[in-house]
């Protein structure tokens, strides 16, 4: 089985104004995932790190990249191609309550 990194976008709105229902189920998703072996955590404040030419750590509070919406968790998963991870993601809580799951293949 391949290993896949997803980054979940989202935010308050968007999971307020999706059916209870819906989120219900997207939980149940995330359950399944965690059950099936994933590593999946919410986002917390992160802080950026550079060591430019070993001179020196230095960081600094707040994301470097820029995103319409703010990412809202991480996980890697594994399935048997891209296709199978999209599919495992596309029942999510980001993907079902307007915002967005990336999957990018690691290893």
């Amino acid at each position: 089985m391949a290993k896949f990194l997803t980054i979940g976008y989202g935010n308050r709105d968007g999971y307020d104004r999706t059916p209870v229902a819906i989120r219900n189920a997207a939980h149940e998703q995330d359950a399944q995932l965690v059950a099936q072996g994933a590593i999946m955590g919410v986002a917390g404040p992160p802080v950026q790190v550079r060591n430019p030419e070993a001179s020196g750590v230095k960081t600094k509070n707040g994301q470097f990249m820029s995103a319409d919406l703010p990412v809202a968790g991480f996980a890697i998963i594994e399935a048997e191609s891209l296709e199978d991870a999209v599919q495992k993601v596309s029942g999510v809580p980001c993907a079902v309550a307007h915002g967005v799951v990336e999957v990018w293949p690691i290893g």
